[in-house]
């Protein structure tokens, strides 16, 4: 015999979600989790056979093991103890801080993501944007890299965009990770960036706790041979020199590093310059007095026109890309060389004033080597020439005649040019094109002269090859 049975609708509701997470967890998230593991050991399999510099088994260890490895290694666990006794708090809730830190900073590599889908998007937007371009590679330092060698890439920061360049540039050579700061862990981007194997960093927390376990994990990465990418200027420059370098992240590396291992750190520069920066005119202001919130509102406000241009720019079929974006990979640098030169031989045996002063020196050597091999293009070549002439107006002739000079001169002082189609003449045409399109340099009567007010925007693209001259900064 049967009978109905009635069940109240919130019942009903509580066992149907019940049996979707059922089929979820039980069914489709292993089925999903097995088709990436497939498509990721694929792409692993063709990578491992072009990139120069392999990816390291660390890296395909699982996140949450390398977590547990960070939490439980002994100088984070000091932390612990110490912050514990200073905060005044059960070393059970310093220890679950320390944990948040950890799942903070610790990346997930995937390749399946770092080389199909980031490299896509990498190469799609750089593309789009600007001419892009290889200037020089020193391949001869590339080849003596060693399997058992660590490489950092030590890079100048003009723009965001540099993320996206390198990444693409580079992709050949290396799985690239990034230390990228607190505007990187937007939802639900900072998924893809963490699975891309970057790791994210507060610059300027004073928090010892949260020090030490970046520190672990970036000695940690070293010392496994993780590839990594840093900016040792600590932010963009705002005014197109390069800034010194802040060297907290370059000591953490050294400590990550054994003198008697058998790999090397090599440290190598990479140089990079474009014919326009997107956020050059953000950076120029002096910002100094607004508060965070008007700087919020104006940065948006700036973004949200400049895309509104170059969209009716583009509707009007008037749109050109952004000019030449170029890298250049200069010769890697030896630390093993450099702390024989110092007569060092174990950094962990230096007092922290003394090891502080290799880092500083190390940093040095380091920041000359990227000045070095940053890209001489079209508009920093016009834009220097204007720059020294002031607002003396000039015939194309004569200020072609003005850059034809400048280049001469950089080439006899070793300054890497790119100059497109190794046509001189081209370059000067895109360069003072470029100039002109912005409305930086107008023509009246066939001369051309710099506005007045775009001054310091000149002196912005000029300054970016200022060191090659060797001459004092424009002020």
């Amino acid at each position: 015999m049967m009978t109905d049975v009635s069940l109240p609708r919130w019942l009903v509701l509580f066992l149907a979600v019940l049996a979707a997470w059922a089929v979820l967890d039980r069914i489709l998230v292993p089925s999903v989790r097995w088709f990436i593991r497939q498509r990721t050991n694929r792409v692993l399999d063709q990578v491992r056979h072009r990139l120069r510099l392999e990816i390291r088994p660390f890296q395909q260890t699982k996140r949450q093991v390398l977590i547990d490895r960070l939490l439980f290694s002994p100088k984070v666990m000091e932390a612990v103890e110490a912050h514990a006794r200073e905060e005044g708090m059960p070393r059970e809730l310093a220890m679950a801080r320390a944990e948040r830190y950890a799942r903070e900073i610790v990346p997930t590599f995937n390749a399946y993501l770092y080389f199909q889908v980031g490299y896509w998007l990498a190469r799609r937007l750089a593309e789009l944007l600007y001419r892009v371009r290889v200037g020089f590679v020193d391949e001869s330092g590339l080849e003596g890299v060693g399997p058992d060698d660590t490489v950092i890439f030590v890079m100048n920061h003009r723009s965001n965009m540099d993320y996206v360049l390198v990444a693409y540039l580079a992709a050949d050579r290396a799985a690239l990770s990034y230390a990228v700061g607190e505007w990187a862990r937007i939802w639900p981007f900072h998924m893809l960036i963490r699975s891309m194997g970057a790791y994210f960093v507060r610059r300027n927390s004073r928090n010892a706790l949260y020090r030490r376990v970046l520190e672990g994990y970036v000695a940690m990465a070293t010392e496994a041979g993780v590839t990594q990418a840093i900016y040792p200027e600590g932010g963009l420059t705002r005014d197109g020199l390069t800034r010194p370098p802040k060297l907290g992240l370059l000591e953490y590396m050294l400590r990550g590093f054994k003198s008697q291992g058998k790999g090397d750190l090599l440290l190598l520069p990479v140089g990079i310059n474009y014919d326009r920066t997107l956020e050059d005119r953000t950076l120029l202001r002096d910002d100094k007095e607004e508060s965070r919130t008007r700087l919020t509102a104006r940065a948006l406000g700036t973004t949200t026109s400049f895309l509104w241009r170059n969209l009716v720019l583009a509707l009007g079929n008037r749109w050109y890309r952004f000019g030449y974006a170029c890298v250049n990979f200069g010769a890697p640098i030896s630390l093993r060389t450099f702390l024989d030169r110092l007569g060092v031989d174990d950094l962990e045996a230096l007092s922290r004033e003394e090891r502080f002063q290799v880092v500083e020196a190390l940093g040095q050597v380091v920041m000359e080597g990227v000045k070095e091999v940053i890209p001489v293009l079209p508009v920093s070549l016009v834009a220097t020439v204007l720059v020294e002439d002031g607002q003396e107006p000039l015939t194309a002739m004569g200020l072609k005649a003005r850059v034809e000079r400048l280049i001469q001169k950089l080439e006899e002082r070793g300054a890497h040019l790119y100059v497109p189609r190794k046509d001189r003449d081209y370059a000067f045409t895109v360069g003072l094109r470029m100039l002109t399109l912005r409305k930086v340099v107008v023509e009246e009567d066939g001369l051309y002269r710099p506005v007045a007010q775009e001054l310091p925007l000149l002196r912005y693209y000029a300054n970016a090859i200022r060191h090659h001259l060797d001459e004092a900064p424009t002020p």
